[in-house]
This record gives C-alpha cells, structure tokens and sequence, in this order.
C-alpha cells in the first residue's frame, strides 16, 4: 500500500478512467465502474489504496452534493404534497422491515431486543446515493416507482438518526439515562432542522439575490459551495448526517429562481466526489470472507433483497396504484445502504453484535450494494417477470419511447438539438401537422420533453449509426439547432455521408463558420446576429415609411446575397451572442402533480385567482398532450403540466400548485 496520497489519488483515477469507460462501452452503470474500482484497488484486494479518514470524508461530501442536487428537485411544497409517501410508505418500509428483522435475530440467533432493532433499522436503510444517481442516469426520478423510492429514502435518512441515539444508548450500558438521552437526540435534531429550514427560508433568496447582482459566475459557485457545506456542518453538529443538510439546503434553493444556476456551478465536482464515494464503498468489500462464507452471505443477500422488496410493494401498493409500479419500487430499493452499513459497524466495533453475525451481513450489505445499480438499470424488467408479465424484448423501453421510434419509420423532420431554438422549431412544425424527432443529450431536458409529450431521444447526432437508429434514411428535412458550431459542422457531415439529398438547415451564433458548413452541405445557414439585425432593420423601414413591398425586397435581397452587405463589419465591433439563459429570461418547465397536492382537483381558474404568475402551456395526461388548456381544465394526480414563464413567476406557481 502506498503511503503518498497524492500517488494513491492518481491511482484511482488511473483506474476509475479506464473502468468506467469500460463499463460505459458495455451499456452498464457507470456506478458499477467506480465500485469495481473500489472493490479491486481497496485494502481486501490488491491494496493500492487505503480507505483513509480523508478519503472518506471526500466521499461524504459527495452523498452531501448529490443530495443537494436531489433538494433542488424536491422543494418544500413538493415534499409538503409527497407527505404521505414520505412518512407513511417511509415509514412503514422501516416499521416493517427493522420489526421482520429483529424477529428473525431474536428468534434464530438470541441477540437482545434493543440490539435486534438497531439491526433490523440497519437493513432497512437503502442506498440514496446509488439510487439517486441510477434513476437520474436513468431519466426515472420523475417517473412513480422513482418517487417513492425517493421518498422511501428520505424517511430512511430520518429514522437513522433514531436508530444512532438508539446505538448509543445500548452502548453507555442500556441505563435508564439511555432513554432520555434519545429523547433528547431528537428533540435536538428537530430543533437544528427547524433552524436550518427557517435560516434557508428568510435568508438564502436575499444572499443569492445580492450575489447574482456582482455578475460573477465565481463568487455564484462559492456561495453555493458555501451554503451545502454550512447546512451539512449544522446538521453534523446535531448529530444527523452530513448529506441531510445537503437535502434541506437544495430544498430551500429549490424555492427560489437560482436553482438552475446553482446546479449548474456544482455539477463539476458533485460529479468527481460522487464517484469517490462509490469507489469508497467498493473498499469496504471483503472479497476472502465472501469467498470463506460464501454461502451464508449469498443466502444473507438473497434474504435481504427479498425481503425489503416484498415489504415495500406491500407498503407501496396503494400510492403506486398497481402491483407493477410497486414491485418495481421494491427492487430500486431493494438494496442495503452506507447508513445500514455504518450501523452495523458500530455494534460491531461496540461488541453489541458478535462478530460472527455482523461480518456475513455487512459483506452482504455490501454485496447488496454493488448489485444495486444493475438492479435499479433493469427494475421494470425484473418486475415483469416477478409478475409473469411476458412479450417483446422491446417491452422494458416503456410506450413512451415505442411511440416516439415510430416516428423514425415515417416521413419526419429531424430536430438535432432541443434547446430552446429546437423547442420553438417543434411548436411550429406541430401546429402545421408536420411529424418531427429529436435528438438530444442533455437528459435533464430530454426528461423534461418526453414528460410533456415530445417526441424526443438521446443519442449524438454527429454517429452515423445513432442517425440510421433514429430514422434519418426516412427524415425529409434536418434541422441543426446547437449554439456550437465545430458540433453542428460535424452533425452536417455525418448526415451528408448518409444522405446527400436531404435539406439540411443550420443555425448558428454568428457568420464565422458560415462558408465552412456551407462547403460541408447545409443547405441554408442562418445566422442569429444577422437574422436579428433583419427583423430589426425591417421595422425600422416600417417605422420610416417605406412601402412593404420595397422592405421585403430589400430583406429578401440581402438574405439571396448570403448577408453579404451585414458582414461588412469591423471586426472589434462584433460580438459573439451570449447562452440562451442570458438572451431570455423565460423558460418552460415541467411539473408532476403528486396525489395530494394543492392543486388537484382545481381548475386553470382557480390557480391564477390564487395568484399563479406562470402560464401553462400544456398538460400531458395518460400519455395524451393537450397544448394550451382552457381555464375550466381540472388538474388530476399524477399530470404533468408544462409551465412557462420567467424563473420567478415558475417558482411561485410551482409551490402553489403543491403546497397552496
């Protein structure tokens, strides 16, 4: 084992490039890479690298980022709408599966009462940075199994620090002080969460507020960084954990209109401490007692994933809705987790649980966890069979997707890029009765269209073999909405090579490249500085009262000479056209109506007579889309409804249609 941790860090980034490209290449969660990277470089295995204290702190802050990013997507109003789901599938998942447990401990190996329930609370705790991570890689945090997992895990997060006050009390000798003193530990801990909650509420949007006037992308970065890490030391303090005030803190920006941005500035090195952790937990498995105790750890695991599935399609039947949707939950949280694992550690290490009990178990915990994201990657095909549901190998992609690759065997036009430039090119084309697919790798906002209906799917438009997947020997048109032009040159070259006949239409920021894709073969190029110059000019023309007829021909004439006469510019005087946040404040963003929010069951009307300051554009409901609703529409469980409008009139709608 090295002692050099800078050696050690470069080793594991050595090894973490070239597993996870591995896995990657293989269409297996990156996840699985970085625990394999932990489980074959870890102190049980080859030893080239120590699970070190600040080894491990690193990998907190990484569940305490992923967290937060989690909070950003579930704001106070949406965790006052899952109430329900929350702490009662929460809830009884724990009840259930801590009491099943420590029957089974007390029964079959004689451990004592109080002992056996921290133990049964240790398996009953899941992952939520793997599964977190796997639902988003996956686009599923939003879908209903997704949700409840979510919400079974935050309930989780919760009861840990019962089951901690509990830990400790058994071991200062189980006194009747033991008692109060958990009392205590609770009290304690709901008054820091009342504390964090109130200082996010009153303080957060004015702090950021005063920030984004600096105009500083820097200082933006450093007050989020600072604020995530102020929240999980409040809550390290109470005695709760670290990634808990990660979530509390994300929840209280998730009010606000600088969510967005604050997930952005994170997302850098959220990402690379997120894997830490997962390769920190792949150190923690001890491949020779797996291989000694095979069999117990094997039946332990087996015990352990079938029991917390059952528990939970049980509990999550009625919120589900169906049996599919249930089960499906079980299996995404079927696994153990770091809490359960440090749980366990600590009636190990306090003699509180022989040796012979908690070794198999936290090897089968783990084992549990290096399963979990192949398990959360196939959830609704396990499910299935669970159920005896059979068809097509094509079945598990959902009828979201089959509906939406059955555009690609008809006449379509291809979008390349949905941003906002493709989003408006869609409306357009879908008012006039013209088919259309997209094509995106950004998947926050693919789940974001496919959620509102839109035909839409991830994949490089620059491959030539993602472009004969979707369609494009079929496409009668393509358009190239990307903001960069290398990508769309290269996007116009891969489609030339498959069809040379096809339109192709390019945007693009400015005239730099405008030759280059032309020789490449785009058929027009348009230019968003010259385009805006035009409509500019023209009403100015207007204004001046020049005959329409004499405008449109001078437009038309400068459009015919490739903007010839508005390129003839000095050079320092151009300047290159900002991100599409910076050039418009609106936006358009999806919300998913749990079953117990504010809104359901109210009308359009009775949310802008409650002040709702975003207008909704659609409403997408048992996967039928109806573009600009009436007022008297009356809003159901489990809608998805597109709301436009600025960050702050979004908010402001999106925590009244949850909370009221």
């Amino acid at each position: 084992m090295h002692a050099d941790p800078l050696l050690q860090i470069l080793i594991l980034l050595t090894a973490s490039v070239g597993v996870v490209a591995l896995v990657r290449r293989l269409a297996l969660p990156a996840i699985l890479g970085y625990l394999l990277v932990g489980a074959m470089l870890g102190p049980h295995a080859l030893g080239l690298v120590d699970d070190t204290a600040t080894t491990r702190l690193l990998a907190e802050f990484g569940i305490t980022f992923l967290l937060f990013t989690l909070g950003l997507e579930f704001s106070r109003p949406r965790l006052v709408a899952m109430r329900t789901e929350v702490f009662g599938v929460g809830g009884l998942q724990v009840l259930l599966t801590a009491g099943a447990v420590a029957g089974i401990a007390i029964a079959g190996f004689g451990i004592a009462p109080a002992t056996a329930v921290v133990t049964g609370g240790a398996i009953a705790m899941s992952s939520t940075a793997i599964i977190v991570a796997q639902l988003t890689e996956q686009s599923e945090n939003n879908r209903s199994h997704g949700r409840l997992a979510v919400a079974i895990c935050l309930f989780q997060d919760l009861a840990f620090t019962v089951l901690l006050a509990l830990e400790s009390s058994l071991r200062d000798g189980g006194h009747p002080g033991g008692a109060r003193g958990i009392v205590l530990s609770i009290a304690f801990a709901a008054l820091a969460l009342a504390l964090v909650l109130a200082a996010g509420r009153w303080l957060l949007r004015p702090l950021f507020h005063a920030i984004a006037s600096v105009h500083s992308t820097e200082l933006f970065a450093l007050t989020a960084l600072l604020v995530v890490l102020a929240a999980a030391w409040a809550t390290r303090a109470a005695g709760l954990s670290l990634a808990l005030g990660g979530f509390l803190a994300g929840m209280m920006l998730a009010e606000t209109e600088f969510r967005h941005q604050v997930e952005a500035s994170i997302g850098s090195y959220r990402d690379v401490l997120v894997g830490l952790f997962f390769i920190s937990v792949g150190m923690l498995l001890d491949g020779r007692l797996l291989l000694r105790d095979f069999t117990l750890v094997a039946a332990l695991l087996a015990g352990i994933l079938v029991l917390k599935t059952g528990v939970i399609a049980l509990v999550a039947r009625r919120a589900a809705r169906s049996w599919f949707k249930a089960l499906r939950t079980g299996v995404v949280a079927s696994q153990g987790g770091e809490f359960g694992f440090a749980l366990l550690t600590l009636l190990l290490q306090h003699r509180l649980l022989a040796p012979a009990v908690a070794q198999p178990l936290l090897a089968a915990t783990v084992s549990s966890m290096l399963l979990a994201p192949l398990l959360i990657r196939h959830n609704r095909r396990i499910a299935a069979a669970l159920l005896g549901r059979t068809g097509p190998p094509g079945t598990d992609v959902g009828p979201e997707t089959r509906a939406t690759l059955a555009v690609a065997g008809r006449e379509h036009v291809m979008i390349c890029g949905f941003g906002r430039v493709g989003q408006n090119v869609a409306r357009v084309l879908e008012r006039r009765g013209f088919e259309y697919l997209a094509l995106e790798v950004d998947p926050r906002r693919i789940r974001s269209a496919r959620q509102a209906g839109d035909p839409v799917v991830f994949g490089d438009a620059a491959q030539i073999e993602v472009l004969r997947s979707v369609g494009a020997m079929r496409a009668n048109c393509v358009v190239i909405t990307f903001a960069n032009p290398p990508v769309a040159l290269r996007v116009v070259r891969a489609i030339r090579s498959l069809r040379p006949d096809v339109p192709i239409l390019v945007r693009t920021p400015d005239d730099v490249h405008l030759e280059e894709l032309q020789a490449a073969g785009a058929t027009e190029v348009v230019p968003e500085t010259f385009e805006a110059s035009l409509m500019l000019a023209s009403h100015l023309l207007l204004l001046l009262k020049e005959p329409v007829s004499r405008v449109v021909r001078t437009i038309d004439g400068i459009r015919t000479d490739r903007y010839a006469l508005l390129r003839e510019v000095l050079a320092d005087e151009r300047s290159p056209i900002g991100a599409d946040g910076a050039r418009a404040r609106e936006r358009l963003h999806s919300v998913v109506l749990p079953p117990h929010a504010w809104a359901v069951g109210r009308t359009l009307d009775a949310l802008a007579a409650h002040g709702a300051a975003a207008s909704v554009r659609a409403i997408r409901r048992d996967r039928i889309v109806g573009r600009d609703p009436g007022g008297e529409t009356v809003l159901r469980s489990g809608d998805v409804v597109m709301l436009h409008g600025t960050p702050e009139a979004i908010e402001r709608t999106e925590s009244l249609m949850l909370a009221g």
